[in-house]
């Protein structure tokens, strides 16, 4: 194969045309999914600002719903969907239509399953929260939030394995159009029922719920519509009770589980430092601030998250078609790409950290609090960009267990051990928190680099790859090497064009 195909064997320098190509490719793919991530950290934005003009109790409540329902929902199922990148990708690269679609519809009842449990978490969020300690006011509005952001497990379902359905294909501009259209509409929504309706922290917790709805059916109508017009044909898998679907969803769960608890573990970490800040001296202003520089990382983590989803693509399609070469160019170009943005997220944070406090709130020590972060913020960019980036390279590789062990042991033995240290035992305080997340952040971009660098075997990637889709034996997901899949095969990823049966 090596002497036929140029592109498979990756021990080769590419070329500035070559180069060139990958970026053009890349952010052909990257810059419409950053501008839909913007979108919607637009929308969470606006929330937070509708938040903070109801008062600081409001905005300190809906920071910690917030926190909240991203550690035990949303990061659950914007994880476990993660698990359809490789399997989507590589079979958009080998042009296997029906694994495409048969993997869409799995996920989707996979998460279905998920949102059970989660709606019980969110439910009982007032007893949990004062459980571990929380002020009961703050308490009391994060509860309200939170059981009106009920409805918005339902339309995640749907809204975030369709991004990935997507993505795996290169259709990224419908995706930005559907949420700009769904965004457009979400100020006037806030204003109409915070300020006309009076609803407070329930009106702004609904818009937020329609507003995802929106992009939803926006997005449903659009593959109904043209899902055929492309060659990632839409294939129904209900048939014989609908086992297609929900009879052999276990090997798409081997990659979910692992992609899930990677992003998890990442997710987690942010939104945990929200319940620490409520144990620091004045919880109201730390919480507060807290809530401020939450949205803050998601504002620097579009750009980032939109290049991780995109290589995680680009790598899986090239590893796919079997061309490694290929891949391992765009999981370079991609890196290089992830050290620029970080280099400019660290310029702005230092420049803006003064005046950034003041646009989410008038609280003067709330402004001082996010003034003292920024820089160390800004830093933690500098390795979040290029190791949100390798996550990504690793998932197109379907390596997500990998990903998930370097999170637990950078977030987790190196970044909490420093947080709680400085933050409460050195006196740190506030600022303590965030350079454990710096701490961590270095230790992640640094395991991860190495990993995607170093300990990955291109070619034995792309065998890897070309053995799911054409036979449907289960990935190995040892550290980029090369290795045989289990004996047996496992049922229920390929789909058979002619007889549309399950191998």
């Amino acid at each position: 194969m090596a002497d036929k195909d140029p592109d498979f064997s990756s021990h080769k320098l590419p070329t500035t045309t070559q180069v060139m190509e990958e970026l053009k490719e890349l952010w052909g793919m990257a810059l419409p999914t950053t501008v839909m991530n913007f979108l919607v950290f637009v929308r969470a934005v606006v929330s937070v600002l509708f938040l903070g003009r109801l008062g600081s109790l409001e905005l300190a409540g809906g920071a910690l719903s917030i926190g909240f329902t991203n550690i035990t929902g949303y990061s659950v199922l914007n994880g476990l969907s993660a698990g359809l990148e490789p399997v989507c990708s590589q079979a958009y690269g080998s042009k296997k239509w029906d694994l495409l679609s048969l993997s869409l519809q799995r996920m989707i009842f996979i998460l279905l399953m998920a949102i059970i449990p989660i709606s019980l978490l969110w439910i009982n969020l007032e007893p949990i929260m004062l459980f571990m300690g929380q002020d009961p006011q703050i308490t009391s509005t994060a509860a309200t939030y939170c059981i009106y952001s009920l409805p918005d497990l339902l339309t995640n379902t749907l809204l975030q394995p369709l991004r990935v359905y997507l993505r795996s294909q290169g259709v990224t501009k419908p995706m930005m159009y559907c949420s700009f259209v769904a965004v457009l509409f979400h100020v006037p929504l806030n204003y109409w029922l915070v300020v006309v309706m009076g609803m407070g922290v329930e009106g702004v917790a609904v818009a937020a719920v329609v507003t995802n709805l929106h992009m939803v059916v926006l997005m449903m109508g659009y593959v109904y519509v043209y899902d055929g017009k492309w060659e990632g044909r839409w294939t129904v898998g209900i048939g014989r009770g609908g086992e297609r679907v929900w009879g052999e969803v276990g090997p798409l769960l081997r990659l979910a589980v692992p992609s899930c608890v990677g992003i998890c573990l990442e997710w987690w970490w942010y939104e945990i430092v929200t319940v620490l800040a409520g144990y620091l001296d004045n919880p109201r202003n730390t919480v507060a601030a807290t809530g401020i520089m939450i949205q803050t990382t998601s504002l620097m983590y579009t750009v980032p998250m939109a290049l991780a989803g995109c290589v995680s693509a680009r790598v899986g399609n090239e590893l796919g078609a079997g061309k490694p070469y290929k891949a391992k160019l765009a999981a370079l170009v991609a890196l290089g790409c992830a050290f620029f943005i970080g280099m400019i997220n660290v310029i702005w944070t230092v420049f803006y950290r003064d005046r950034w406090g003041g646009l989410f709130t008038t609280d003067d020590q709330v402004k001082t609090l996010v003034a003292s972060v920024m820089p160390i913020m800004g830093l933690c960019e500098l390795g979040n960009c290029p190791q949100t980036t390798g996550c990504g390279i690793l998932r197109g590789t379907a390596r997500p267990a990998v990903g998930a062990r370097i999170n637990l042991i950078s977030f987790y033995f190196v970044g909490t051990p420093v947080a709680v240290g400085l933050a409460f035992w050195f006196g740190v305080g506030f600022s303590g928190l965030w350079l454990g997340l710096l701490s961590a952040q270095a230790a992640c971009a640094v395991s991860i680099l190495y990993v995607v660098m170093e300990r990955t075997d291109w070619e034995g990637e792309a065998l890897k790859a070309m053995e799911l889709t054409s036979t449907g034996l289960e990935l190995s997901t040892c550290n980029g090497k090369s290795e045989k899949y289990e004996n047996e095969v496992k049922k229920g990823f390929l789909v058979s064009d002619d007889t549309a049966e399950v191998l």
